[in-house]
């Protein structure tokens, strides 16, 4: 089965849909990653259908999300340690920017 072949992606007769740009871009490193040889599409069903039944009122993308979170940590991409720390820099770089303004990480 193709990737946009899921039954439970959220999407309509033209594709894939996205209600933030955060969703587009998780789905869009997916597809690199993949495309990069860092997860086969059975692993990435595998650990997103774990996600999915181990929390089914998650939003899907936030399903999505963790399924990445999960994957390159397992595939030594990132460790627990760099997720949270940029986790945490996203966090604090969001509550420092003001509304409407794009977010911008810092380098230190």
């Amino acid at each position: 089965m193709k990737l946009a072949e899921s039954p439970l992606l959220p999407k309509d007769n033209d594709g894939p849909v996205f209600a933030r740009p955060w969703e587009a871009q998780a789905f869009a490193m997916a597809v690199k990653l993949n495309e990069a040889g860092v997860f086969t599409w059975v692993e990435w069903a595998e650990t997103l259908g774990a996600e999915l039944k181990a929390q089914p009122e998650r939003p899907y993308y936030e399903s999505w999300l963790a399924a990445l979170e999960r994957l390159v940590e397992a595939k030594g991409v990132m460790s627990e340690g760099e997720r949270l720390a940029r986790v945490d820099a996203w966090d604090r770089a969001a509550k420092a920017t003001p509304h409407g303004q794009p977010i911008t990480l810092s380098r230190d």
